[in-house]
């Protein structure tokens, strides 16, 4: 082989085995990291409208829970559909952190009654679960009554039993009722609002006689003695009112309802982005503002793992689904 052309060769040589060394040593660097989370603004969906019990917490919520994370949690209000509007949002959002559902047990129970858009145990990643408290049975003052016992022999002597009232088709409220009902098959008849607000005036003006109501709901009214606190529908009595029994040791056995607040994202969410926002908000329900809102409506607050909330939803959803079938309540 003449000289040039050997050494052109061994040019060429040189010049592939000094890409290849470079190409090695640029693999062996280590990769920039992405920018960690979070590091803009995190909206925090509240499926209802500004100023309710549910709105008030969950801005107690986006604030500490901005103060933890360092970024801004901003309140966005969608309401409609009786939570269905905002959840739909939030379960077509980016898996990415940002967007998050501030939910209620209303996200269960209208899953159970309704035809919604998306399915509670597939189109979302439960977060993390801040509290639970009880209902609060209540009777118009014009009953008469003052306890269970009394409630249930009024509404027997009555052909056409009593009237209960609720938030709308759907709600904790009325399937709370359907319970009742189903428990000691009474003649109960439903009466839907459009909120706990319309349906607590009739309840004040008699036009129905008894209402599952949550406390932040009814409590202005039970402190004012204008409605007759019979039971709550826990396991367990209230801090606020120790000396109210709850329905089971008022003769209903196996009734132990509570409503819960919650943090729900988007589908498939990362498993790193759910554990660090499962600790953050364990964190800032333990105490503060958080803590104190809960413990004032009533409700205990709730650390647990994400897995734990999941449960919690099917477990709930399950439950629903029975009282539903057995109410023969059509599915729309």
């Amino acid at each position: 082989m003449p000289a040039y052309i050997h050494a052109k060769f061994a040019s060429v040589r040189r010049g592939l085995l000094a890409m290849a060394s470079t190409a090695i040593c640029i693999s062996a660097l280590p990769a920039f990291a992405a920018d960690p989370y979070p590091n803009r603004p995190i909206t925090l969906i509240v499926p209802f409208a500004a100023g309710g019990g549910t709105d008030t917490i969950a801005r107690d919520l986006a604030k500490t829970l901005g103060e933890k994370l360092g970024v801004g949690v901003v309140v966005d209000n969608r309401g409609g559909g009786g939570g269905i509007i905002g959840a739909q949002f939030v379960a077509k959002a980016p898996a990415d952190g940002y967007t998050l559902l501030f939910a209620t047990s209303t996200f269960v129970t209208n899953a159970a009654t309704a035809v919604t858009p998306y399915k509670v145990d597939q189109d979302f990643t439960p977060i993390a679960m801040l509290g639970r408290g009880p209902l609060m049975v209540v009777a118009n003052k014009q009953l008469g009554v003052r306890d269970m016992a009394g409630l249930i022999a009024v509404a027997k002597k009555r052909p056409e039993g009593l009237n209960f009232c609720s938030a709308g088709p759907g709600s904790i409220n009325h399937l709370a009722g359907e319970l009742f009902r189903q428990k000691t098959n009474l003649q109960l008849t439903h009466v839907p609002y459009k909120g706990s607000g319309p349906a607590t005036l009739d309840l004040l003006a008699n036009r129905v006689q008894l209402f599952f109501a949550t406390v932040p709901t009814i409590l202005p009214y039970v402190k004012d003695d204008k409605v007759t606190l019979l039971a709550v529908t826990g396991a367990s009595r209230s801090p606020l009112y120790p000396q109210v029994p709850t329905m089971a040791e008022s003769g209903v056995k196996g009734f132990d309802i509570t409503t819960w607040w919650g943090v729900l994202a988007p589908p498939k969410m990362p498993p790193a982005l759910v554990a660090q926002l499962n600790k953050a908000i364990n964190e800032a329900t333990a105490k503060g503002s958080v803590q104190e809102r809960l413990t004032s409506e009533g409700a205990e607050t709730f650390s647990g793992t994400a897995e734990d909330f999941r449960k919690t939803l099917g477990a709930e959803l399950a439950s629903w689904r029975a009282v539903v079938k057995n109410a023969d309540i059509k599915l729309q």
